[in-house]
């Protein structure tokens, strides 16, 4: 293996585990500012703004922006997101639930991408490639009920949030054991 792959582990640990940290933080928040307009839609547009600023970090860390063409266009689709977002809070819920339908798909797609080009690297990406195949499975889901009749809020988007803090929390403790494992060998 290449010298940089134990900084890169390294790196991916923290990332993996702080992105599974913020995820649980924002789960938590949803639910506890539901029935807020007002925190409801900062936290509706701060977590596609998050995952774009943490794709950034770790592409940055990883080659960069070039070397990361999955990361790179993940980044985009998340700003875009994000003022999609802005825009569809003053529209309706259901909009809101369609433009995270849609970034779910692409943002999924994208990470499903990412984790395979890693696999043969780092290792524990299998996590990473189901949570993308899932997070897909799940923007369409999203859209689907964004066409209902029953209003759509917030605690829609959070069970998708929560998966991916199961999968990065998930992908976080398997670099750790296997770190463990590695230095105990």
């Amino acid at each position: 293996m290449q010298s940089h792959v134990p900084t890169q582990s390294a790196w991916l640990r923290s990332y993996y585990l702080g992105r599974a940290i913020f995820s649980i933080a924002w789960v938590a928040a949803a639910v506890l500012f539901s029935a807020q307009a007002g925190p409801a839609a900062f936290l509706l547009v701060i977590y596609p703004a998050w995952d774009g600023v943490a794709n950034l970090a770790d592409a940055r860390v990883n080659g960069g922006l070039i070397a990361n063409p999955s990361q790179t266009l993940n980044i985009v689709v998340s700003a875009i997101t994000a003022l999609a977002v802005i825009v569809a809070v003053g529209h309706s819920s259901y909009a809101v639930l369609a433009v995270f339908g849609v970034w779910a798909i692409l943002s999924g797609v994208l990470q499903l991408f990412t984790g395979a080009r890693r696999w043969r690297d780092y290792g524990a990406q299998w996590a990473m490639i189901l949570s993308g195949a899932q997070s897909a499975l799940a923007g369409g889901y999203m859209i689907s009920r964004s066409l209902g009749t029953v209003a759509p809020t917030i605690l829609d988007v959070a069970p998708y949030a929560g998966f991916g803090a199961f999968y990065f929390l998930l992908s976080g403790i398997w670099l750790v054991a296997t770190a463990y494992r590695s230095a105990r060998a």
